[in-house]
């Protein structure tokens, strides 16, 4: 007689282990963190298209981490919340909205570190060779950058996806919070040899080229600083890539703890927390370190306080 857990349709999610008293308190410290996601990352992204002013190579290229900030945490917070409330037997999700936030959630972690390779480059011709930036960044070359950023994390991630659900399932035990690839490949019982070796083979070309195309340009600036007797260059660069390394390396530090706390059961809630908090912090950090802080924004900012003062004085 067939498992009637064979393929499936309804999986249950582990959801985090919370007490009773506490789950209220966690839920609104997720609620909040994730109003201040949207408002900011869609604030930012609305002054953006607005203000002719920051219609800049730079500020193009910048949205599209905000883009994917509300559509990785939009997919995940939401859910998360409706299962830190709801008992173990009713935390439910159907295969094809897993498989979605899945591919969502790979989306979100690949496209982050294209976004931010892109947006190391744009750095990188600004400070190395600023008398041929406009000649370098054009509109076109911005588009071309953000279909690269946009389409390599698509395919990778498809065929990451792809290869998961060719299994067939035996188990409907998410243990995770929220639907990710290696979650869904779990519950097969057939082998999963072909997952891991691309999945592993998917994660060393994102990160080593991630990295090491950061560490080639920041290199590459950091030559130009110590050569160049332009005092205000240095500070320009320093400002712009110290910001940029460290939301970086927030990133790749949650990212890859994520990865290796799957291969460690013991370690679940640890990383569980960990592949939340690689949703919430870029997230909350990126229109602020890379929005607020930038002149041309406070510039806007104050130009509209300016007003609204002077036209209540009128």
């Amino acid at each position: 007689m067939e498992n009637i857990t064979f393929n499936s349709f309804y999986l249950q999610l582990e959801g985090l282990k919370v007490t009773e008293t506490s789950k209220y308190y966690i839920f609104l410290i997720f609620f909040f963190s994730y109003i201040f996601i949207m408002v900011t990352n869609v604030g930012i992204l609305v002054l953006i298209i607005i203000d002719r002013n920051l219609h800049q190579p730079m500020y193009l290229l910048f949205c599209n981490l905000p883009i994917n900030d509300v559509m990785g945490n939009s997919i995940m917070i939401p859910r998360l919340l409706s299962v830190i409330l709801k008992p173990p037997s009713e935390r439910l999700i159907s295969y094809y909205e897993c498989v979605l936030q899945a591919f969502t959630a790979h989306m979100f972690g690949t496209t982050s570190n294209t976004v931010l390779m892109i947006m190391a480059f744009d750095r990188y011709v600004a400070i190395c060779n600023p008398l041929r930036y406009t000649n370098i960044m054009t509109n076109r070359m911005v588009l071309k950058l953000t279909v690269f950023a946009w389409g390599s994390a698509f395919v990778l991630v498809a065929i990451l996806l792809g290869l998961t659900i060719r299994l067939s399932r035996c188990r409907t035990l998410i243990e995770n919070p929220f639907c990710d690839n290696a979650s869904l490949f779990k519950l097969s019982c057939e082998s999963v040899v072909i997952n891991n070796i691309y999945g592993l083979t998917f994660t060393v070309v994102l990160f080593s080229s991630s990295i090491g195309s950061t560490v080639l340009t920041y290199t590459s600036i950091s030559v130009v600083c110590l050569t160049s007797k332009n005092k205000s260059l240095n500070r320009k660069a320093l400002k712009t890539c110290s910001t940029h390394l460290f939301v970086y390396m927030v990133m790749i530090s949650c990212g890859l703890l994520n990865i290796v706390l799957h291969r460690f059961p013991e370690y679940s809630d640890q990383r569980k927390l960990i592949v939340i908090l690689f949703h919430i912090i870029p997230g909350s950090l990126n229109p602020i370190i890379y929005g607020l802080q930038s002149k041309e924004v406070q510039r806007f900012f104050r130009s509209k306080g300016l007003s609204a003062h002077q036209s209540k004085e009128s």
